[in-house]
């Protein structure tokens, strides 16, 4: 026997609450930051400008946040996703080479490694790690 669709129309508040509470039972606080790391992910591309058509979406602000959401987030899933956990840090490290070129002066997402200030004044000759024989220098 064929069982009867309701239409959305004639579903009761309680029957709809029943099923949202049937639909919680199932879902893992994983599934969600996975969805939440994946839209981070795809938002802060067009607010970067990199979808064809988002030119005019450009918000570095709002990408430095989503790069920082990602940061914070992905490590709690990163065992759920296995070997796709490389594919989000891929775009993730993709989205932070966008925001580092096109936001020089901006400050950067929390946890990045300031570039590091070249020596005006460079010593003559190697330094102290590499003359101590601590340090592998390639050729040397």
């Amino acid at each position: 026997m064929d069982e009867q669709q309701i239409p959305p129309d004639d579903i009761s508040e309680e029957e709809l609450r029943a099923a949202y509470e049937e639909q919680l039972k199932r879902v893992r606080v994983e599934d969600v930051i996975v969805q939440t790391v994946v839209s981070l992910l795809n938002l802060g591309g067009r607010k970067a400008g990199l979808a064809a058509g988002t030119e005019d979406e450009k918000d570095l602000d709002q990408v430095r946040k989503a790069i920082e959401g990602v940061r914070v987030l992905l490590p709690q899933v990163e065992d759920v996703l296995g070997p796709d956990a490389k594919q989000l840090r891929d775009v993730l490290s993709q989205l932070q080479m966008v925001y580092a070129r096109e936001a020089p002066g901006a400050p950067a997402p929390e946890g990045a490694e300031p570039p590091a200030a070249e020596d005006p004044n460079p010593p003559d000759g190697p330094g102290p790690a590499q003359s101590s024989g601590r340090l592998w220098v390639p050729g040397q």
